[in-house]
């Protein structure tokens, strides 16, 4: 664990005080007299598990949620946010998670949408685009102001949006999990970003589940749970499972519960697997009882191979082997009547249809387990799902819930129930906790050894590294598209030795 070499030592100047932040919802008393502060070059993480209150609370601060009672001070001078221009006014600026861009439009139009520099009734562009290259000079980037932003990488769509609050004066920006997709590179250029934006008084919010970057990059940590504030602490005086017990209300004596496994024969065997560049010439089985973790960089060809086996995408060529008998795998019906099923990268967009219910999303699958003669047997179809809902501890008001409307480590039981009533033999899990809450991450963890050991076969695609050493039984590291190294010792191996067969 690195910890920040930023100074702990704060600033006198505190830029944002929120008081006494109150939020009730029917039913919910999601924020329960929150205080909150922000000095001047300073990065303050916001903590705790997905429903602790932080998106209300940003909401709050952003204007898109009016609080029921509190007060809020920036330098000093109390503020009515009533909306998000008035927070804007106030100098602040939130980069949510799925960005605020309207990809038709330039990176300068989106900069200064709503606020366009013009001369006589027209747009001044010339002028608009000498500002945009000024701002991210500032932030040390090289980006065409002209380029839609829909051509734009993730990444830089991601200094779209800081360059927007920064043409707007902001000393406050609010990051929520801004790294989720951005490769280990795109990563470390975002912090340098953010240093920047340090040396410069600003105040930077982070939301993160990804503690590793929360001890690289935070001065303090401010955890929530529940809707309450637990505390706030400098990151120097926190050791990792003290920052872990304070986010879950318990203490988690190993962040990833590794079990002592013997796995049996191969059940699933892949041999020489292509397609096109992508996916070049990949072998490799997975035992029963065993959970095999693949990596590498975003673009190695982790998710293609997985595509592959589940035949979301045609292979060129290669074979696909389940208990010694040959599969011909051509779509994904093809995959789960085999026994294989894939928990998608996405869950949202891939694994679940948000706007029905959780019952109707764990029943899709499994329509013709719970029908006859066309008609769906309610009750048996009910009966099942409150079975995995005890099982797998999922937690919802009902079954008619919507999907949309969980936290991510419940939408992710959710995708899991549904291929685990498919008796799936293989399961294939991709990024299995991305944007996911540490208490939450070790129920999934838990729930991967149990399915281990009960004899599935177990393939983990993971970018994470701590979460690939911690859980894995052996490691296949890919690049380019091929499988370049196999790591046998796990627990003697570091996440350098991986990150140097990940970079080839």
């Amino acid at each position: 664990m690195s910890v920040s070499q930023s100074s702990t030592t704060l600033s006198d100047t505190l830029l944002l005080c929120m008081k006494g932040i109150e939020k009730r919802y029917p039913g919910v008393h999601a924020l329960k007299g929150i205080d909150l502060d922000l000095h001047a070059g300073e990065v303050l993480a916001l903590l705790g598990e997905n429903g602790a209150g932080k998106s209300t609370l940003i909401k709050i601060l952003g204007g898109a949620v009016i609080p029921d009672c509190g007060t809020i001070s920036v330098d000093g001078n109390p503020v009515s946010i009533a909306g998000p221009l008035d927070a804007q006014r106030a100098g602040i600026g939130i980069i949510y998670q799925e960005f605020n861009l309207v990809p038709a439009l330039s990176a300068r139009e989106n900069i200064f949408l709503g606020r366009e520099r013009s001369r006589l009734g027209f747009v001044n562009a010339g002028d608009e685009h000498q500002k945009a290259l000024g701002l991210f000079k500032r932030i040390g980037v090289e980006i065409d102001p002209e380029t839609p932003c829909g051509q734009l990488s993730v990444a830089q769509q991601q200094v779209v949006e800081i360059a927007k609050a920064l043409s707007q004066d902001a000393r406050i920006i609010v990051m929520d999990e801004p790294s989720a997709t951005l490769t280990p590179q795109e990563v470390e250029r975002l912090f340098v970003i953010i240093r920047d934006l340090k040396k410069h008084g600003i105040g930077v919010i982070y939301i993160s589940h990804r503690l590793d970057e929360i001890y690289t990059i935070a001065d303090r940590a401010m955890v929530m749970r529940d809707g309450q504030h637990i505390g706030t602490r400098p990151l120097v005086e926190l050791d990792r499972s003290t920052l872990i017990e304070m986010m879950v209300g318990r203490s988690i004596d190993h962040e990833f519960p590794r079990e002592t496994r013997t796995p049996g024969n191969a059940r699933l065997v892949v041999k020489n697997l292509n397609r096109g560049t992508r996916v070049r010439d990949v072998s490799f089985e997975v035992r029963r009882g065993e959970i095999l973790g693949i990596t590498g960089l975003v673009g190695s060809g982790r998710t293609e191979t997985a595509r592959l086996i589940f035949g979301a995408d045609s292979r060129e060529s290669g074979t696909i082997t389940l208990d010694g008998q040959s599969l011909d795998i051509r779509n994904p019906s093809d995959a789960i009547r085999a026994g294989i099923c894939l928990l998608t990268e996405d869950r949202k967009s891939e694994g679940l249809v948000l706007k029905q219910s959780v019952r109707e999303n764990f029943a899709l699958p499994n329509l013709r387990r719970f029908s006859s003669f066309g008609f769906i047997r309610d009750k048996e179809e009910s009966g099942a799902f409150a079975g995995y809902v005890a099982q797998l501890k999922i937690k919802i008001p009902d079954h008619e819930a919507l999907a949309q409307n969980l936290s991510g480590g419940n939408q992710q039981k959710v995708v899991l129930a549904k291929w685990l009533q498919r008796h799936s033999e293989v399961l294939i899990f991709d990024e299995p906790t991305r944007g996911i809450d540490v208490g939450a991450k070790f129920e999934i963890y838990l729930l991967m050894n149990a399915l281990a050991a009960s004899g599935k076969a177990i393939v983990m695609i993971s970018s994470e590294l701590p979460e690939v050493l911690g859980m894995s039984d052996r490691v296949l590291v890919m690049h380019e598209g091929r499988i370049v190294g196999e790591v046998t010792d796990v627990p003697a191996a570091t996440q350098q030795q991986i990150m140097a067969l990940a970079v080839g």
